[in-house]
């Protein structure tokens, strides 16, 4: 397995709702994570790239989600790996919050 760079493991924040709501209530902010790193890279690479105090990592796979049209099937999303990063009290990260 090749070695992540810091900047390969986070691809993306998933800016929701619901996201929106665990970040004012629980401090938790939520990523979409290269699918091969773990939870020990996505925690170092949060505390590098935003310069917060990480305290706890939950990963999960979304799996795929299947369409269909008439008789045939696609794929209509791929399936991608979701971290919940929980930051220490007083840590924040300003991209979600503008």
């Amino acid at each position: 397995m090749p070695d992540l760079h810091i900047y390969d493991v986070i691809r993306r924040p998933v800016i929701t709702e619901k996201s929106s709501i665990q970040a004012d209530d629980l401090n938790q902010y939520v990523f979409e994570v290269a699918s091969n790193a773990n939870k020990i890279q996505i925690k170092e690479a949060i505390e590098v790239i935003f310069d917060v105090t990480v305290e706890k990592v939950n990963t999960m796979v979304m799996p795929a989600k299947r369409g269909r049209r008439g008789r045939s099937w696609y794929m209509r999303s791929r399936q991608w790996k979701k971290a919940v990063v929980t930051l220490a009290e007083g840590d924040e990260i300003e991209l979600f919050n503008p």
